[in-house]
């Protein structure tokens, strides 16, 4: 009799362990973005993340071609790209609303009307500098930059769907994308000498995530990049909550607001 309760509860649990794994990715997000919702100020955030996640997804999208793995995590990769526009979406809308210096950066062809015609013709083409790349004034930008870069390597990815080192390759690079995921905040928080204005909830969800992934990734026997990667993630993790001590308890010299007068807090 007791198989008949044991049966239903592990599928609960794989249910439960699925699920965690497709939306538990995209939890941490929540509270970074009411916060910069609620200050109407980006700057703690690092929308390097978003770029970082949105690389490691599609990439893991396209590996999944080469070599199907659980779908789960397919459906984690989906539903974390979404996420990621939506963040990108909102810190470009408020960093905007913020700049004081109105120069449109755009990813692809610049409209001459709502830019002045400095630049030599050869430039008028593609307004695309790289010292701004990334941090552009319009989600579209952004959208473009995405599409872009997915029928490129949806290309790629196409001709050498045979080549089993180009498959596993692309797995690699998609999970280690995903491992490098809290370089950019972590070097954020060292640039600021601060961790003000990042979500501490969102960095715990991240540790505890990563933490439950890496063994789920173990147990369930995915290829071995994911289960690797998933451990170098861990320790970006600590070295973010570190970072939160440290700075909490040892301030840093006072960071100085007048380069940004746009992320104080009176706005």
């Amino acid at each position: 009799g007791l198989q008949w309760v044991l049966g239903p509860g592990r599928q609960l649990a794989a249910w439960g362990a699925a699920g965690a794994m497709v939306f538990g990715g995209v939890v941490p997000y929540i509270p970074q973005y009411r916060h910069i919702r609620r200050t109407q100020n980006a700057e703690g955030f690092s929308t390097y993340v978003c770029l970082v996640l949105l690389v490691a997804n599609i990439l893991r999208i396209l590996f999944w071609f080469g070599r199907r793995f659980e779908s789960p995590l397919l459906w984690q990769s989906i539903i974390m790209i979404i996420t990621m526009l939506l963040m990108l979406k909102l810190c470009t809308e408020v960093r905007v609303s913020n700049e004081l210096n109105v120069k449109r950066r755009s990813f692809a062809a610049a409209d001459s009307k709502d830019e002045e015609i400095k630049a030599p013709p050869k430039r008028s083409y593609l307004d695309f500098d790289l010292n701004y790349f990334w941090h552009w004034s319009k989600f579209t930008d952004y959208v473009q930059c995405v599409l872009t870069f997915t029928g490129v390597t949806g290309y790629i990815t196409y001709l050498w769907l045979d080549s089993s080192l180009f498959v596993e390759t692309l797995g690699f690079l998609a999970v280690f994308t995903e491992a490098m995921l809290g370089v950019p905040q972590l070097y954020r928080n060292y640039q600021n000498r601060s961790t003000e204005g990042m979500s501490i909830k969102m960095v715990l969800m991240w540790s505890s995530g990563d933490t439950f992934k890496t063994v789920y990734f173990i147990l369930n026997q995915a290829p071995f990049q994911f289960s690797i990667c998933g451990l170098l993630q861990v320790f970006v993790d600590i070295a973010i909550l570190l970072q939160v001590y440290l700075y909490s308890h040892y301030p840093q010299k006072p960071v100085s607001h007048t380069a940004h007068p746009a992320s104080t807090k009176a706005l």
